[in-house]
């Protein structure tokens, strides 16, 4: 017999090791809303991932993961990976959680443990939500290539429990590396005489959600269910003029800048002259120079 409860996936080092201390707390109140959940910890990077896929081709019709948008990452990757789909249910538990905010999830996670308790005790319906992919991967709220990336992956590197601080400190140590232009051509179909752009950027940013790590208001009318992806791309700067920049992402002031271009699109290619850095959902990709990108509509189903 297939086991009746749902699986409820975690990383327990999540938030700075903020999700595995939650979790007899979760347990609590999901068991006094009458749901029966059974943890399933993460050993190691992908390994949530890869127990979605198996919970979901042995029958899970619904999963839960608590923790950022790192386990979001992995937990839509091996749903959208999996032979049958699910539904997800999402306990805000990490550093940034930018997907909790694009969905209007509480980022108090005890109240959004009993917010989906109750929806799920209700057998309320779901709520359809976009997700993009990038060459063979997901994502569920954004996708950086250049700067962007290069700070995600320094950010990574801190342990400092001093939350989305963390992402403001990583681009003040990538800044006195001195701002990269990498060389990108953007085109939405290959054939295009005119691509959207060609040449040196500082970052190119494609949000299917409004906030990048947790405090930058990156891409504000960006929603992850109208079926589009927005594309910002910042021209080369210097390193002032970065710090310049620096306070008006952080209150969605900076969509008017000369540097700044934004393009609403449902499929692009990106190719770079050489291999560069990029992230998607905050989780570093290996080096690569092509990046067929495309909206996937009302792919994820959210309880």
């Amino acid at each position: 017999m297939p086991d009746p409860s749902v699986p409820l996936f975690l990383n327990p080092t999540a938030g700075r090791g903020r999700a595995g201390k939650r979790l007899s707390r979760i347990e609590q109140l999901f068991s006094e809303h009458g749901v029966s959940v059974s943890a399933v910890r993460s050993r190691a990077s992908g390994d949530i991932e890869a127990q979605v896929t198996e919970h979901i081709n042995a029958g899970a019709r619904q999963v839960i993961v608590a923790g950022g948008d790192g386990s979001i990452h992995e937990t839509v990757n091996g749903l959208l990976r999996a032979s049958t789909g699910a539904s997800l249910g999402v306990i805000p538990s990490g550093t940034g959680n930018d997907f909790a905010k694009a969905c209007n999830i509480t980022l108090d996670w005890e109240q959004a443990t009993r917010q989906l308790a109750e929806r799920m005790a209700a057998g309320r319906p779901t709520r359809k939500i976009d997700v993009g992919r990038m060459n063979d991967r997901y994502f569920a709220n954004s996708l950086g290539i250049g700067f962007e990336a290069k700070v995600t992956r320094v950010a990574r590197a801190y342990q400092w429990p001093i939350g989305d601080l963390v992402y403001l400190l990583a681009i003040l140590r990538c800044l006195a590396d001195g701002v990269a232009t990498p060389e990108l051509s953007i085109v939405i179909d290959p054939d295009d005489a005119a691509p959207l752009w060609r040449g040196p950027v500082t970052f190119a940013s494609v949000s299917n959600g409004a906030w990048v790590g947790g405090m930058f208001h990156m891409a504000p009318m960006a929603l992850n269910a109208d079926g589009e992806l927005d594309l910002l791309i910042a021209a080369p700067v210097s390193r002032r003029r970065a710090l310049a920049l620096l306070p008006k992402l952080l209150r969605a002031a900076h969509m008017q800048e000369p540097e700044i271009s934004h393009h609403v699109v449902q499929k692009i290619i990106v190719t770079a002259a050489t291999p560069v850095e990029s992230h998607l959902d905050g989780e570093v990709q290996a080096l690569q120079r092509k990046f067929d990108i495309e909206i996937l509509p009302a792919a994820l189903d959210l309880l």
